[in-house]
This record gives C-alpha cells, sequence and structure tokens, in this order.
C-alpha cells in the first residue's frame, strides 16, 4: 500500500520541456500526417484496382471530419473528389422526369454520374436511412453501370437513362453506424471494401510529441488561433489526459481543440494564449453544465442523502459512483453508502440491488467473486453459518458494474468481523477471486465526488480515498484536489491486494498469525457460533476430562 505524493495524481510531463520550449519552430502536421494508419489505407485505396472500390471509414459521423478525408483524398490523387451532406438517394444516383409519351423531358446528374472516376465521400447514414438502395449501389459498384431515378413513378419512360461509373466511394460513420449497415451487408469485408478509422487518441513518446505539438501548430494555423504559451501546453495536456483517462495519451478529436481554443481565445487582446486562457474555457464549460451535480452534492450537504465522512461504522462503507445522464453532457462523482448486515443463515450473500431489480449483471458477476474470494481466504470446509444482505443505500436507480466490489467486500469483512470502518475514507476497486485489486473507470470524477462533501463537511485531514495501483496513470484531478493533496488535506492510497486494502481502512491486517486479524476474528466468530448452537455433550466432556 502507498499514500501517493501529489504528482502521481495529475499528469508530469516534464521530460518533454524541451519540445514544448521549441514548438514554435516545429513544422505543422495535418490531419492525414498525424494519421499514418489512415493515410496509408487511404492511399492504398486511390491506387487499389479492380473490385475493392469501396471504403468504410469508422469516422465522426459529422460534415467537419468529411471535409478533412476529403482533403487527405486530394492529397494522395489528382482526381475529382467529391463530398455529400444529402440523404437524397436521387441526388446520389441522378434524377429524371418523363412527359405522358415516356419520353424524358429532364434529367439531373447524379453524384455517382460527376464523380466519374474520382471519389465520393459521404456518410453512411444514406445507406442506413435508404436500405432499399444498397443494392443499387453495390451493383454499380460491381458492374460500373447505374440507373438514374424517375421523379414521377406515374409517368415512366420508354427508355430509361442510365451510365458508367467508375467512382470508388468512402462511407463515413461512427462504429455503431457502421454495425447497422453489417446487417445489409454481412459480407462487407469479403472483396467488396476495405476497412479503416480516424484515431482520436495519440500516444505519447519521445518519438511522438513533436508530431502531436506539430499538429497543435497545424490547428492553430489553420483556423488562425493564438499560439500557444509553454504553460498553456502543460494545462492542455493535462485536459487532455483527462480527456483520453489516460496520461500517456492525447486527444486527437479537432472539434474537442476548436471547442476549447474558440472560448480560450474570447477577450484575448495578444498574440498567445496562456495558462490562464485556458484554464477560464473549462471553468465557464463546468460552469455552464454544473446545475446538476451541485444540486445532487447539496442534497448530501442537506442530510438528504446520508455521508458520513468522519468517525467508524461496523458494516458500513463509502464507495463511490459515476453517474451519468442521458441528456446532460457530464458525468459526475458521487459517494454512495454501501452497508451489510449479518444474521445466522446458509452462508448466502443477498444482492439486495439485483433482487430488487436495481442491479446490473456486472455488478451480480462482482458480488460473486466477492463471495468466492471471501470464502477461499477463510478457508471453509463447511458453508458459512452467517449469511448477510449487502445493498447500496438511498440508491434509487440501476447499479452496474464491478468496480464496488472492493467496497462491497470491505463492508462484508466488517459486518463478519465486527471491526468498524473508517468513514473518512472511501473505496473503489474491483476484485478478482485471488485478491487482486483491478483497474475501474471514472476516477477523476469518483474523486472529485468524495473530496468535495468532505470538504464541505470539514477537511480532518485523514480523509481521502483507496484505489487500484494500475489506475494511477488515468488520474488528472482538478487543480483543487491536487492543492488539498499538497497540503496534507486529502489522500490518495493505491493497492494491489485486498490485504492491502484492508489495514487502510479498518486498521487491522486481513489475515496472518496475528490474532487481532480480520480473518481470525472472523473464524473466532464462527466457532463461538459452533459451540453455542452445537453444545458439548455430556460424553464428549467426560472424554476431555480423561483426554
Amino acid at each position: 500500500m502507498i499514500q501517493e505524493k501529489w504528482q502521481a495524481v495529475t499528469p508530469q510531463y516534464s521530460e518533454y520541456n524541451a519540445y514544448i520550449e521549441n514548438m514554435p519552430s516545429l513544422p505543422l502536421i495535418n490531419l492525414g500526417e498525424v494519421q499514418p494508419r489512415l493515410s496509408k489505407t487511404i492511399e492504398t485505396f486511390t491506387r487499389l484496382p479492380g473490385l475493392s472500390r469501396l471504403l468504410v471509414l469508422n469516422v465522426p459521423d459529422n460534415s467537419f471530419y468529411r471535409e478533412q478525408i476529403q482533403q487527405i483524398v486530394m492529397s494522395k490523387t489528382d482526381k475529382s473528389v467529391l463530398v455529400t451532406e444529402s440523404l437524397d438517394t436521387k441526388t446520389l444516383f441522378g434524377s429524371y422526369s418523363a412527359d405522358h409519351d415516356g419520353n424524358v423531358i429532364v434529367k439531373k446528374q447524379g453524384l455517382l454520374e460527376k464523380a466519374a472516376d474520382g471519389f465520393l465521400v459521404m456518410p453512411i447514414n444514406v445507406l442506413l436511412a435508404n436500405p432499399a438502395c444498397w443494392p443499387a449501389l453495390r451493383s454499380a459498384l460491381l458492374a460500373n453501370h447505374a440507373q438514374t431515378i424517375n421523379s414521377n413513378p406515374s409517368k415512366p419512360a420508354i427508355s430509361e437513362p442510365a451510365y458508367e461509373t467508375h467512382c470508388k466511394i468512402i462511407l463515413t460513420g461512427d462504429r455503431a453506424q457502421i454495425a447497422d449497415f453489417e446487417y445489409l451487408e454481412p459480407e462487407l469485408y469479403s472483396g467488396l471494401a476495405l476497412y479503416s478509422e480516424l484515431e482520436l487518441e495519440i500516444g505519447l513518446s519521445t518519438e511522438t510529441i513533436e508530431s502531436y505539438l506539430g499538429h497543435l501548430n497545424w490547428i492553430a494555423d489553420k483556423f488562425h488561433f493564438p499560439t500557444l504559451t509553454a504553460d498553456a501546453i502543460h494545462r492542455l495536456m493535462t485536459a487532455g489526459a483527462r480527456f483520453t483517462e489516460d496520461q500517456r495519451y492525447m486527444p486527437l478529436d479537432i472539434m474537442w481543440y476548436l471547442g476549447l481554443f474558440h472560448e480560450a481565445s474570447l477577450d484575448v487582446t495578444t498574440s498567445q494564449l496562456d495558462e490562464s486562457d485556458i484554464d477560464r474555457a473549462f471553468e465557464a464549460k463546468y460552469y455552464r453544465e454544473a446545475y446538476l451535480p451541485e444540486r445532487a452534492r447539496s442534497d448530501i450537504l442537506d442530510g438528504q442523502v446520508i455521508i458520513e465522512t468522519q468517525g467508524e461504522c461496523v458494516g458500513q462503507v463509502n464507495g463511490l459512483t459515476v453517474i451519468d445522464i442521458p441528456g446532460h453532457p457530464q458525468s459526475y462523482g458521487e459517494p454512495a453508502r454501501i452497508s451489510c448486515v449479518i444474521h445466522f443463515g446458509d452462508g448466502d450473500i443477498s444482492d439486495v440491488e439485483r433482487k430488487a431489480e436495481l442491479g446490473g449483471n456486472l455488478h451480480a458477476k462482482g458480488m460473486m467473486i466477492m463471495q468466492a474470494f471471501v470464502a477461499s481466504a477463510l478457508k471453509l470446509e463447511e458453508p458459512l453459518p452467517y449469511s448477510a444482505s449487502v445493498v447500496f443505500e438511498q440508491s434509487y436507480c440501476e447499479v452496474d458494474g464491478d468496480s464496488a466490489t472492493l467496497a462491497e467486500l470491505c463492508s462484508f469483512v466488517s459486518a463478519l468481523s465486527e471491526y468498524p470502518i473508517n468513514q473518512q475514507i472511501a473505496v473503489t476497486g474491483a476484485v478478482d477471486q485471488f485478491g487482486k485489486v483491478q483497474a475501474v473507470g471514472g476516477l477523476n470524477e469518483k474523486i472529485e465526488g468524495f473530496y468535495h462533501v468532505c470538504k464541505h463537511q470539514g477537511f480532518t485531514g485523514s480523509q481521502g480515498v483507496i484505489l487500484p495501483k494500475t489506475n494511477l496513470k488515468h488520474l488528472a484531478l482538478h487543480k483543487d484536489v491536487v492543492e488539498s493533496i499538497k497540503n496534507n488535506e486529502f489522500h490518495i492510497w493505491s493497492v494491489e491486494t485486498v490485504d492491502q486494502a484492508i489495514p487502510i481502512i479498518m486498521g487491522k491486517p486481513f489475515r496472518g498469525d496475528d490474532e487481532e486479524s480480520v480473518i481470525s476474528m472472523i473464524a473466532q466468530r464462527i466457532e463461538n457460533f459452533e459451540r453455542d448452537v452445537h453444545p458439548i455433550s455430556l460424553l464428549e466432556r467426560v472424554k476431555n476430562w480423561f483426554a
């Protein structure tokens, strides 16, 4: 177990200082250059002969990225590259009108005809919104022949207009849209189409840092933003680590940078953006979106939702949750009081959330793993003579995920051993059947949610969060939390096993030869129960006298 220093809870990029200081002199790196996999695929697609005239790209579904794809294709070929946002099949195939005698009187070229032997970038939603047009498009790709659509089917033409087409098509959409399209064409990648994707993250290393910084230069130059100071770059990279939820990766989502830089540039009169400008943009965004998390926090501070951040209690622990509300852009953390009570029984652990149909499958899986681990740790030859009931108190919506497994285990062994849990400490982490603590998601939001409650209820100097050691690389905490950790007001403990977590939160070793260990106390309680339930007979007493 390790009480982490403040440097561990926020990204440290000092190793890249030389590159950051030299950023103004770095060359501009456009989207294609920072996406080598995508760029190579497009280059291959432009040169590839034969029937592979369809490229499916996993790209955010918006016109901005389709225009960027168009620019990359144009850099790889001298042929025409068209892009469309229309979902109308007549725009794609062309249309005509005929008179009463069946003569074509009006004919409009479609994009397939206009593209000739060039390229057409289009949203995959064209096919999802008009699934009946996919066979016609597939035929055009395979047979180089397409027909225009009659604008007035009640007046058919004697001879329907048709044309030759040799264009290649790039379909763009997100992963869910592509999955829906695969229902239309299950054999999509069997010689008909190529696949690639726009990578929205870049791994940071001494080999890639110049490409990343050069890409930022390109964004600032292309969209006419002020340049960034070294402090602003550090602040931006910290925010990027939070966005990707990994200190080793930076986002490549241009729209994320555009939204941030536009707001940071407001009221800036200099030619540079500094750290305070970047901070101001993030604070403004949080302020706009903060009503729900602040309202939820006020229920805790008013005592409507009971969360204790001081004292000790048997069978009760502060777990950490992340709240995602449909229609709200911000996920936020909220502590949850998890309690466990013990009664005589057959060893079953009753998951109240599951029985009330408020617990998801992953939560149920975590509970079963916890039960298996405790049984293994106790080395029971018979079922545990106690049954338990574990519940998320004051929870009125579905609970899912296994991130509360460690917290539930703490409440369970506390109730079994009757050792109290320190309410100043919150717990998050998944547990496997061998007692290893595994990584979970939403760490920044979870920690900050508990931090805000501790701050408003009053710091004691001993409050903090236990988390999996493997989650340290995901931390990019708000500067207020980092400052409190610096001042020893708030603490972070990282653990790898249950044996490391229990002493922190209960003040007792989990197992060992020590009679005060949690396992020893549970074993003693089981032995006392067996003695009370199955008293020694007179014959056994006589045997014991002469033993």
